[in-house]
C-alpha cells in the first residue's frame, strides 16, 4: 500500500480535488485520512484503506479513468 502523502492535493475518480490535512486514528485503531474539499471547504474522513483502494477505470461515474479512488496530483 502505497503511503499517503500529508500537505498534497488529490483527485478524487469523479474529478473532484481534495486537500490531504493529515493522517489519525479512529478509536479502533482504524487509521484514517483527514481531508478538505478544495471546492467546497468540506472536512471529511476516510479509512486509509479505502481512500488507497484500487478501483475499475471502467467503473461507472469514473470520469477521470483512474486507478485507484484518490490518486495524487503532481503538476499542481
Amino acid at each position: 500500500m502505497e503511503k499517503v502523502q500529508i500537505g498534497k492535493i488529490y483527485r478524487h475518480f469523479k474529478g473532484k480535488y481534495i486537500f490531504v490535512e493529515n493522517v489519525g486514528k479512529y478509536y479502533d485503531g482504524t487509521e484514517v485520512v483527514i481531508y478538505k474539499g478544495i471546492n467546497d471547504g468540506g472536512i471529511f474522513v476516510r479509512p486509509i484503506d479505502i481512500f488507497l483502494e484500487e478501483i475499475d477505470p471502467n467503473k461507472e461515474g469514473n470520469l477521470t479513468g483512474q486507478k485507484h479512488r484518490f490518486e495524487l496530483v503532481n503538476n499542481l
